[in-house]
């Protein structure tokens, strides 16, 4: 049967219109149940406009900025502050579900000992400072690893459907020159390469899980503690909120899109 002019050009019209209020990019992102995990450098650690202050989640954070500017169907925030992989795996993988269709998360450093790390070297020595980053380097080479395989593959067992995307850890601290009132420029030097080596290991575990991996550390080149636009805080030793909105938001919104 011969569709009518009138009819056809009615349909045509609200084609249009469905067209131009649901664009195609907007929709597939509005389609999105989202699951953010991870740690404080997911939650909003040193971001401020805490939603959650036991585990530090932030508004300012880019789990939330993204939600925020695309309206995913769901957005389930679960990354804490603190967090190490056991904790992901204990208190976090529950929100995921074969509907999740996009999956951010930040984890490793807890486990590697960050904390305790950046304490030593700002209190001790620069040798001091060496032999703290030595051992965080042994657990990343030697167990860090297999640790992140486990999880990754239990992420991709509650979500086999879900856009994955593993977002890594910035560069912290301006390398060179004086940083007067806080670490030596050798010092800086040596968290650089921890940084390179933790990086380097997680970034290799997303891919052989087929997981994308947004780099944070050319997001936030030029933009270290001691630079003159610091988008880490130098208080909490955190991405800010600027941190979280022109450093780590563009870079997981091009993995997630890739």
């Amino acid at each position: 049967m011969r569709m009518s002019r009138a009819v056809s050009a009615a349909l045509g019209a609200l084609t249009a219109l469905a067209l131009v209020l649901f664009p195609t990019g907007i929709s597939q992102a509005q389609e999105n149940e989202y699951v953010a995990l991870g740690d404080s450098y997911s939650s909003g650690s040193g971001a401020g406009d805490y939603t959650d202050t036991a585990c530090t989640r932030s508004a300012n954070s880019y789990p939330a900025r993204w939600a925020a500017a695309n309206s995913p169907r769901t957005f389930t925030f679960v990354a804490c502050g603190g967090a190490t992989i056991p904790d992901v795996q204990a208190g976090q993988l529950s929100a995921l579900s074969a509907a999740t269709t996009l999956v951010s998360i930040s984890i490793g450093g807890n486990d590697s000992g960050f904390a305790s790390t950046m304490l030593r070297c700002k209190l001790l020595t620069t040798s001091g400072c060496r032999r703290a980053l030595e051992e965080a380097r042994a657990y990343v080479d030697n167990q860090l690893p297999g640790a992140l395989a486990t999880l990754y593959s239990q992420i991709r067992s509650r979500a086999p459907q879900a856009k994955v995307v593993v977002v890594g850890y910035p560069y912290l601290y301006k390398v060179g020159g004086l940083c007067l009132g806080d670490l030596n420029a050798d010092k800086r030097a040596l968290l650089k390469d921890g940084s390179d080596a933790l990086n380097a290991v997680i970034a290799t575990a997303a891919r052989n899980a087929g997981f994308a991996f947004a780099d944070g550390r050319p997001a936030f080149a030029g933009h270290e503690i001691c630079t003159t636009d610091e988008w880490i805080d130098p208080t909490t030793i955190h991405p800010n909120a600027t941190g979280h909105q022109r450093g780590y938001l563009p870079a997981f919104t091009a993995a997630a899109s890739s």
